[in-house]
């Protein structure tokens, strides 16, 4: 049973559209977000951003906390790293413009509930963990 508590509603409604799909269908829609991933945008350069070495593929997070209560959330990843792009992009639908305490109320550990653990290697899994973490890092700082 997958739980929604203490999300967002538009991390909740991308949990839930998890849910409803089974098996390699989970992978499209992951694929789906992959092509989805916002572009960056005008003078915001990858060089800038912090890298996120846990991930299996490059990743590159930028957090814009200037505004506490519209916090905006920019990821950069190759075309080649769909995986990696797909959980980039269930993130920045989640959680880009929401206050800095409603993403920090985030369970660190809300993708297990995509139901992507059997389609997935740990370690990629971790690396969704990772981005999640670093968001958190900067807002705390």
């Amino acid at each position: 049973m997958t739980s929604t508590a203490g999300m967002p509603a538009a991390l909740a409604e991308v949990v839930s559209d998890f849910a409803e799909v089974q098996g390699q269908d989970k992978l499209r829609l992951l694929l789906e977000f992959a092509d989805d991933l916002p572009p960056l945008p005008a003078g915001l350069e990858q060089a800038a951003m912090e890298p996120v070495p846990e991930c299996q593929s490059p990743l590159f997070l930028h957090v814009d906390a200037s505004d506490r209560e519209h916090v905006r959330l920019y990821f950069s990843a190759p075309a080649e790293a769909p995986t990696t792009r797909g959980f980039a992009s269930i993130l920045a639908t989640g959680l880009d413009e929401l206050p800095a305490e409603e993403i920090l109320a985030v369970p660190d550990d809300f993708y297990s509930d995509l139901g992507l653990a059997a389609l997935i290697s740990p370690l990629r899994l971790r690396g969704m963990s990772a981005m999640l973490a670093r968001i958190k890092k900067r807002l705390r700082a």
